[in-house]
């Protein structure tokens, strides 16, 4: 029996000794423990932070797409005032031109001529106009014909003017800045002509 209650000791001694090394272990355990909760939690409030700080900035920039797109549809609604307010002279213009085609009392050689003059003063005014929103006259007569700018309606002989060089217009060209914004329609000689 001895044995026995020297293996009983032996084993009370053993579970003593381990509740003692264990202890000191769950206290540090139980201190890491919380101070992982403490982390876990400022981590959550940061994480929270910043999840309304993205949906803010995103919202912002919503606002700012949505701004945009409106300011961008206004200048489009509205891009031809200045063209169009720099226009209204030159119809007031041929209106006065056409109240003063006609004059009573005066003889219709001079009714036209004040007609014709008037209309070239207001032609005047209209290119100048064209020239401020940089649309530009294409020189075409006497110029090599160039396909990228002119079209060719039909050809003529001609002695004065050389083979492929325009000889009249039909209808003008006219760049706008860098762009062509209409060719200029043409006849084009085709050399002189053969007897």
């Amino acid at each position: 029996m001895s044995q026995e209650i020297k293996k009983e000791e032996l084993q009370e001694e053993l579970e003593t000794e381990t509740e003692e090394e264990v202890s000191p272990e769950l206290g540090e355990l139980e201190q890491e423990e919380s101070t992982l909760e403490e982390q876990l939690q400022v981590a959550e409030a940061e994480a929270a932070e910043l999840r309304d700080k993205v949906l803010r900035v995103a919202a912002e920039f919503d606002n700012y797409k949505k701004r945009m797109d409106r300011e961008r549809s206004i200048m489009l609604k509205y891009a031809g005032e200045n063209i169009f307010r720099e226009l209204l002279p030159v119809v007031d213009n041929l209106e006065r031109a056409t109240e003063q085609g006609v004059v009573d009392g005066v003889d219709s050689e001079k009714n036209l001529e004040a007609l014709q003059e008037g209309i070239e003063l207001t032609l005047k005014s209209l290119r100048s106009t064209l020239e401020k929103f940089e649309v530009k006259l294409i020189i075409s007569v006497g110029e090599p014909f160039d396909p990228n700018i002119q079209e060719a309606l039909t050809m003529e002989a001609s002695d004065t003017v050389p083979a492929n060089h325009v000889i009249s217009e039909f209808q003008k060209g006219y760049h706008y800045k860098d762009r062509l914004l209409r060719a200029a329609r043409v006849i084009v000689s085709s050399g002189g002509s053969a007897d």
